[in-house]
């Protein structure tokens, strides 16, 4: 009898996740056995299976969701046929055969019996046709459809800047109704939300009216209220500054930073003052005061540190989020020995966390520092070195998407200094697929397509001009 009732565990799992289906289609195509075995999947079959459609995926399938999910089929929801069980060995040994013969530049898989999930970009380039059938697989209708559905990059995006300016240097704000800092609470969290899944038109959209709403609070309230509002106020004010960190918009992202100091200040709260000396340190990074930046974020920590006997998963993701902070600034300089030691103390950090969280929306974990390593390695001019350590990567164990794809685009800025354009092309083609707007909206990335373009040897560079043209980029 077919399986009909809802697949409740699935669903559950991503909305958890904070996934959409077609979100959630995309990440299960970027997994080991989802490039090794070229899946197609999009939002009408995860539909299907949540509506319980489908009983039991396909193997191809099945090992995917489990790299993605960290659970097996059936505490998902999935209920196995014999029917199935008896075919499925058939079935993955045809997509076998048809794969074999590929370069899994991404992430290899061995056996489909033991998959690994770690970033792999160890093997050699195969034929160039083999190789152009991995750039039409990676960058098919899904990414096609993410690039010309994107109404935030249109127009309007210069003048939402230009309204986040407005709102970060007005003083005086009109009070409209009662301030609810339990919505207050709940909107900013919808910001970093959208933030962390590198929704950044959204978030810049989001901020000017947010940004009004907390002015008049930390104004008009007093007591508790009054220190809870500066809090909120630090981290709206943290968002903005990343995000214009992001657009490269130094001026009003220092002065975001500044104001997010501030206000953590003004709250008392040390789990504030430390998250906000984040962002300063790279207020500092892009100012090119890179020692500075190395002693503040090193101080931030050192105070943390003083009070960590019984550390809680916030303190310890700050914390650890300062060191990694200060060892990219220390990178900046050349400094190998400050930025090794702060790594290692922010691995400590993260192994006694024990996992990847997003305490305090910092993403911190062993996967976490790994990323650190590679970026601290592209730093200091170690490409290879940077490579190795991505390999090392476990992508899903990252749990948010802008961290995944700014792994990916250090990595593709890691082959491209290596001379492999085509391995280049194919990692910042996935960093799309996992975040569109990491890509398009971020001037620096949209350095490296044109990098990758202009220099790209005569066997890839009809594909990365192209890729390049559809994003808007001359060559």
């Amino acid at each position: 009898m077919a399986h009909t009732s809802p697949n409740i565990q699935l669903r559950a799992w991503r909305q958890n996740a904070g996934l959409s289906r077609g979100e959630m289609a995309k990440m299960l195509n970027l997994t080991a056995s989802g490039i090794k075995y070229h899946l197609a999947c999009d939002e009408e079959r995860v539909r299907r299976w949540e509506a319980g459609e489908v009983s039991w995926p396909r193997e191809p399938y099945r090992l995917a969701l489990r790299e993605l999910t960290h659970r097996d089929p059936e505490d998902l929801g999935f209920v196995p046929t014999k029917r199935a069980r008896a075919t499925d060995g058939l079935a993955l040994s045809v997509a076998h055969t048809v794969t074999s013969g590929r370069d899994d530049y991404l992430m290899q898989a061995d056996t489909p019996a033991a998959v690994p999930r770690t970033v792999d970009f160890s093997r050699e380039e195969d034929r160039d046709e083999m190789r152009r059938r991995e750039f039409v697989g990676l960058t098919g209708a899904a990414l096609f459809g993410a690039i010309l559905n994107q109404p935030e990059q249109s127009h309007n995006n210069g003048q939402d800047i230009e309204n986040l300016a407005v709102a970060l240097v007005e003083y005086s704000t009109p009070i409209d109704g009662p301030i609810d800092l339990t919505l207050i609470a709940a909107m900013i969290a919808q910001a970093k939300r959208n933030y962390q899944a590198c929704r950044y038109s959204r978030v810049v959209t989001e901020l000017p009216p947010l940004l009004r709403t907390l002015r008049a609070a930390c104004t008009v309230l007093d007591g508790d209220a009054k220190l809870q509002a500066h809090m909120l106020s630090s981290e709206a004010h943290h968002v903005a500054a990343s995000i214009l960190f992001k657009r490269e918009n130094k001026g009003l992202a220092w002065l975001a930073a500044d104001r997010s100091l501030q206000a953590a200040h003004t709250s008392q709260s040390p789990l504030m003052i430390g998250s906000s000396s984040r962002v300063l340190t790279r207020a500092l990074m892009y100012e090119k005061h890179h020692r500075v930046a190395t002693s503040t974020a090193s101080s931030a920590a050192a105070r943390m540190n003083a009070d960590l006997e019984q550390p809680s998963g916030d303190e310890l993701s700050i914390y650890g989020s300062l060191l990694l902070s200060g060892a990219v600034a220390a990178a900046h300089t050349g400094n190998r020995h400050t930025a090794a030691e702060l790594l290692d103390e922010a691995d400590q950090a993260a192994r006694r966390l024990g996992y990847d969280g997003n305490h305090q929306w910092t993403a911190f974990g062993p996967a976490n520092v790994l990323c650190h390593r590679v970026n601290v390695a592209l730093k200091l001019g170690d490409a290879g070195t940077a490579i190795d350590y991505a390999r090392q990567v476990d992508l899903g164990k990252l749990p948010i998407n802008e961290r995944k794809a700014t792994l990916l685009l250090d990595t593709a800025r890691a082959f491209l200094m290596c001379g492999k354009h085509d391995r280049a092309l194919y990692v910042l083609r996935a960093a799309g697929e996992i975040a569109i707007e990491e890509v398009t909206s971020r001037p620096a990335a949209l350095r490296l397509v044109r990098d990758i373009a202009v220099t790209a040897p005569t066997s890839i560079r009809r594909e990365a001009r192209e890729y390049a043209a559809s994003l808007g980029v001359v060559a």
